[in-house]
């Protein structure tokens, strides 16, 4: 069974709060963090879940309302029992749908290899490092994703 992939409502946080912190340990963002983001759906935020009677996975992205400013997709995640399933694909393919003509940014561990192999296959080009930008000194990757026609 495939999940529906929908747009988070205030229900999902804590959802979503658990997932994060499976996901990111020490790097989640913390619940008050998160309720800042679910405040924000109504501006500039696009927080997608892929729904399996609970929350599977998520993608958050920044869009401005400005169409010629990027796009950043902020964070993606799936469960770990989840994984090498197509949720993260099914997640980045929706994503994308929200940004037609845009072009969007995002920023990846340099050893995130799963993840940088699902967004090169979604079009996504490294374009730029950020140096030590991690704890203990890992470099991140900035990618861009343009919609080609």
């Amino acid at each position: 069974m495939r999940p529906a992939i929908r747009p988070a409502v205030i229900e999902d946080l804590p959802a979503i709060v658990e997932l994060d912190e499976v996901c990111f340990g020490a790097e989640a963002w913390s619940a008050t963090a998160w309720q800042g983001e679910f405040d924000r759906l109504a501006e500039d935020r696009v927080i997608l879940v892929a729904d399996e009677g609970t929350v599977a996975g998520y993608v958050v992205l920044l869009v401005p309302p400005v169409e010629v400013d990027v796009v950043e997709l902020l964070r993606i995640a799936v469960a770990p029992a989840e994984r090498r399933t197509g949720i993260g694909g099914q997640l980045m393919k929706a994503a994308l749908a929200r940004c037609a003509g845009r072009t969007v940014l995002l920023e990846v561990a340099a050893s995130n290899d799963s993840a940088i192999g699902l967004y090169g296959g979604f079009g996504f080009d490294e374009i730029s490092r950020r140096r030590g930008y991690y704890a203990g000194g890992e470099d991140a990757v900035i990618m861009r994703w343009r919609e080609t026609a």
